[in-house]
């Protein structure tokens, strides 16, 4: 599993975390069912704080990406996170809005953006087909 995080970045580090593992399991890099390291032992290979790695473990087992057990660990999920529901979707428009807002002020325009989202379309799908 490849994890890349930018420790000068003001997105969090567990939220970092927690967006690499998503992109990894949309690529297919991460399969339904895999077991992800233990807490101790992905902090320790990346280089971070023990409660940083259980906080974004939390995180996704909350989103339902992966399950935490005893005794088997961290396990993605093998029917993967739940369909997006009506909430969901609301939720995306509240996070998609202001990344819009953004783009808009430094003129972008809508077709530019509308690609720049195909192309991460694309490449997670490529990816996935692998």
């Amino acid at each position: 599993m490849f994890i890349e995080l930018n420790f000068k970045s003001t997105i969090p580090i567990y939220e970092q975390l927690k967006n690499e593992i998503i992109i990894g399991i949309a690529k297919g890099e991460i399969s339904f069912g895999e077991r992800l390291p233990s807490v101790r032992q992905l902090a320790g290979d990346i280089g971070i704080n023990m409660h940083t790695v259980n906080k974004a473990y939390k995180q996704l087992e909350e989103e339902g990406f992966v399950s935490i057990h005893r005794q088997k660990g961290v396990v993605v999920n093998s029917e993967g996170p739940p369909t997006a529901d009506k909430q969901y979707r609301l939720n995306l428009k509240t996070i998609l809005k202001p990344m819009i807002a953004n783009a808009f002020c430094r003129d972008i325009e809508q077709e530019e953006f509308v690609k720049i989202i195909e192309q991460i379309y694309v490449e997670l799908e490529g990816r996935k087909n692998e």
